[in-house]
């Protein structure tokens, strides 16, 4: 509770909180309200994004860059002033913006850029708008039948709305009745202009970023919401009547057995046979255990993301505002991993938790490094506005070095001075040799069956949650993404708790890594989506590709190591109490 207080109050004053305070936000008639340009980029490849005024509209006399947070930077967001006038409750009828010759070359790039459906993004008083920079009419559509034909937007129609002294909704209108043909190469005499509308609204300021989740509510996706819901409670019963049988006749019939002292009846409880080798550390005690740190680590990130969204401080197109609550709650949940790691290891061994510190610390973030190089390189041979600057880069840099890198040792030192052993290690030399299991039996039909279940459970939802990642709609709200959350934590739980079984009575006391790995497989599945999703979806090029498919690969990393410390977790809870039931008969 007083880390999740400490990333409250931290969120409250870093990240950006005008979305919701009507502090600064309060204006008179006349006033100027500054509309700041943002990106351009395709429509339907939202991580290939370029500065605004790459593309040669009307620049202003002294071009000012917005200073930008470090999660609006992360967001390619990159805000500067626009030539745009927008005084508060100031309307204006095809106001001249500017006028200017195209060349050869910028006649080129809006061509370009109306064969690409490029977009444009600004933002009024931190809301964002979008619009359209040119079209093209297919040959089918063209009179003289010489197409297809490319123009470009030369007006913006602008409507506001406002509630007293406060602006509440913003639109903008890429007007077609102002289309400049720019089929053709050559010079073009263009004059941009644009259009204000003012109209008062009931709606209060405090609710003004509720439209931007609005899709999520339609009546068509709200029942997709809830059957997804519905299919997912149906496979949590059905699994936990699964459990309910296997433990009713089968392990209290084993626990019955015990009970009576009789040797010979024993021996028939397989699973009891290998209570000192079950007992054993796993193999690769260090990975392991920075494996689990990590595990924990996410989980609680995830939590506190969700309780930030509950309380308000996360909204849909809020700039940089959840990649700042990421990196500000990795940062500090990094004492989470060390102590976890630390507190796991020195169960089975008081030395050796060093290594795991080394581990917990590059586990997760050292492929996440290596790809966002791999991503950042990328970005910069396409001009993208996703390219980190070299001063992002060094914050980054310094913010894992002076507080993740401490904070995981911080974390290390209290979980090794504040665990014991509780688990002596057997003396027995060897381990029992597992007896030959059929193909049905081993470890990949297992990760199979426990990835299958969790993740036809939340396909709806996983579904509705990339297309809200990868367009410009809202499809989900917090609360349908929670209890898909606590459906997938439950399914994984009880399929390890069961499968956990399935393999002790197998004689296969091997169980360590691979509740793990049966728990994380759902991962797997989800990467394998995304991949079917990107083929069915309009993104296309090179760097949308690689930013697909690297931004999910961390994801799903990720949800692995988090699913599999989950399914752990519950398994050693299981393993733990038969076999302590055991001693109690």
């Amino acid at each position: 509770m007083l880390l999740l207080s400490i990333v409250v109050i931290t969120l409250t004053y870093w990240v950006n909180p005008v979305t919701c305070s009507a502090l600064g936000h309060h204006y008179d008639v006349g006033d100027q309200i500054s509309l700041f340009a943002n990106k351009v980029g395709p429509l339907n490849n939202p991580s290939e994004t370029y500065e605004y005024f790459d593309l040669p509209f009307c620049l202003p006399d002294q071009l000012i860059r917005k200073k930008e947070t470090l999660g609006e930077v992360l967001n390619g967001d990159r805000l500067t002033n626009s030539v745009y006038e927008l005084k508060f409750r100031e309307e204006k009828i095809e106001e001249t913006l500017c006028t200017k010759t195209l060349t050869n070359d910028e006649v080129a790039k809006f061509r370009d850029a109306a064969i690409r459906d490029f977009y444009f993004q600004m933002y009024y008083d931190d809301l964002p708008l979008w619009g359209f920079v040119g079209k093209v009419e297919e040959e089918n559509f063209v009179l003289d039948g010489k197409g297809p034909k490319y123009y470009l937007f030369s007006h913006v129609q602008f409507d506001v709305r406002y509630n007293g002294n406060h602006v509440i909704e913003i639109h903008a209108f890429s007007d077609p009745n102002y289309a400049m043909d720019i089929t053709e190469d050559g010079e073009i005499d263009i004059k941009f202009t644009y259009s204000v509308n003012w109209n008062a609204t009931s709606e209060q300021f405090e609710n003004r970023m509720d439209r931007y989740s609005r899709a999520s509510l339609l009546p068509p996706l709200e029942q997709l919401h809830w059957f997804s819901v519905a299919n997912s409670v149906v496979i949590i019963f059905l699994s936990l009547g699964l459990l309910t049988v296997l433990y009713w006749w089968n392990l209290k019939s084993d626990l019955r057995k015990c009970s009576t002292g009789d040797e010979e009846e024993d021996k028939e409880v397989s699973w009891i046979c290998i209570n000192d080798d079950v007992s054993k550390c796993p193999l690769s005690m260090s990975l392991f255990s920075a494996v689990l740190g990590c595990g924990t680590q996410i989980l609680t990130l995830i939590c506190c993301l969700f309780v930030l969204a509950f309380v308000g401080v996360l909204h849909p197109h809020s700039r940089g505002t959840l990649w700042s609550s990421v990196v500000v709650i990795y940062n500090l949940t990094s004492v989470v991993a060390g102590y976890t790691a630390a507190s796991f290891h020195c169960q089975f061994a008081e030395t050796g938790w060093e290594r795991s510190m080394i581990l917990t610390g590059i586990l997760y973030m050292g492929p996440l490094f290596l790809e966002v190089f791999i991503l950042n390189t990328i970005a910069t041979l396409y001009g993208a506005t996703a390219a980190l600057p070299l001063g992002t880069i060094v914050v980054i840099g310094l913010m894992y070095t002076l507080i993740t890198v401490p904070l995981v040792a911080f974390g290390g030192v209290i979980g090794h001075r504040s665990t014991f052993i509780i688990q002596i290690p057997s003396t027995k030399r060897s381990l029992r040799e597992i007896p030959p299991l059929n193909w049905y039996k081993k470890m990949h039909c297992q990760m199979f069956l426990a990835g299958l279940l969790p993740f036809s459970a939340i396909l709806v939802e996983l579904h509705l949650l990339y297309a809200s990642l990868w367009s410009y709609k809202m499809f989900t709200t917090p609360s349908i993404l929670f209890i898909t959350f606590c459906i997938l934590i439950l399914l994984t739980a009880l399929l390890s708790v069961g499968l956990t079984y399935f393999q002790l009575s197998m004689e296969d006391h091997q169980w360590w890594w691979r509740s793990f790995l049966r728990g994380g497989s759902t991962a797997i599945f989800m990467f394998i989506y995304c991949i079917y999703f990107y083929a069915r979806s309009d993104m296309s090029g090179l760097m949308q590709l690689f930013f697909f498919l690297g931004y999910n690969a961390c994801i799903c990393y990720a949800i692995f190591l988090m699913l599999g410390t989950i399914a752990f977790r519950a398994s050693l809870l299981f393993v733990r109490c038969i076999y302590h039931s055991v001693k109690s008969e």
